[in-house]
């Protein structure tokens, strides 16, 4: 199964206090682990919202909103997309990953990724293909940088 990792947002991260080395150093080596385990699919830290914007869709209309968003504690400052075996096999690198911002209390919430199996007859061969044939092109793209 695949999950988001998602590290959530606190004031010192929206205020753009960026990681110590020591910090950096000890998230290297946890990715180091996450990665020759053959969990880690992808990952990166967020700027925070005051660089960001939110598109709001109501009733047709899209507005563009934007940040510093207010609720930081509904933020995201970083992730993480894992292949593990299972909700709790997340659960415990999650409890060996170094705390995301020192001095502050902070959360990690872990979220499974919708499989093709999760959406039932809806997802017809022809929609099943279509996601396959955009799939691959991404992954084709990936490899050229």
């Amino acid at each position: 199964m695949r999950v988001m990792v998602i590290v959530k947002a606190t004031r010192n991260s929206e205020a753009g206090m960026l990681p110590t080395e020591k910090l950096l150093s000890d998230m290297g080596k946890f990715n180091e682990e996450l990665v020759k385990a053959g969990i880690m699919l992808a990952g990166d830290g967020l700027h925070p919202s005051s660089k960001g914007k939110r598109v709001r869709f109501a009733s047709g209309r899209k507005t563009v909103i934007d940040g510093p968003f207010a609720e930081t504690k509904e933020l995201v400052a970083g992730y993480w997309i894992w292949q593990v075996k299972s909700m709790e096999e997340a659960i415990e690198w999650v409890r060996r990953c170094p705390d995301p911002m020192p001095g502050e209390e902070s959360e990690i919430e872990i979220r499974p990724v919708f499989e093709a199996e999760d959406f039932g007859k809806e997802f017809t061969p022809e929609l099943r293909a279509q996601e396959d044939r955009l799939r691959a092109q991404v992954e084709k793209q990936q490899g050229k940088k």
